[in-house]
């Protein structure tokens, strides 16, 4: 089996596959029916008002997943950081790095542009997400459920 992640940024044509992976991710967090995004909405916000991103990740050319990231603001770090919204894989894609992969990619994007840091948020049910994003280095935010990395940890997951 090919191990081999091809991620890139989604275009336009992508919008019915980003529309069915945030559907399949809001059916894994019980979430479903609070899904009213559309293809119109997806790509009038993600392509023409380009208010967030989204990395495409393929294995064979078959859709594994996606990631859709936008530019937030820390005033006390003085510029831009990187909230990750989604972070989806496939369950038959899971266990084979792929996740990994995204988040790498994702740091490698903070640092070249310059952000400060990259943060998300985690359902406090969700166990494996959180040991995975412990293992990266996340650490947990006081009072929040939010996840950020920031520094050596996110330059050395961006090598």
């Amino acid at each position: 089996m090919d191990n081999h992640l091809k991620l890139r940024f989604a275009n336009e044509k992508d919008v019915p596959l980003i529309l069915e992976l945030i559907k399949e991710l809001a059916e894994y967090e019980g979430l479903l029916q609070e899904v009213v995004a559309t293809e119109d909405i997806l790509s009038e916000w993600l392509f023409v008002k380009e208010k967030a991103e989204v990395l495409i990740g393929e294995c064979n050319e078959q859709p594994v997943g996606y990631a859709l990231f936008f530019h937030n603001f820390s005033t006390f770090l003085g510029r831009a950081g990187i909230y990750l919204e989604d972070l989806y894989v496939r369950p038959e894609y899971r266990g084979r790095g792929f996740g990994k992969a995204f988040f790498r990619r994702l740091a490698q994007i903070t640092v070249e542009r310059g952000c400060g840091r990259l943060e998300w948020w985690c359902l406090d049910w969700n166990q494996p997400s959180i040991d995975f994003y412990l293992s990266l280095g996340a650490e947990p935010m006081e009072d929040w459920t939010v996840y950020r990395l920031t520094g050596d940890t996110l330059a050395e997951l961006a090598k």
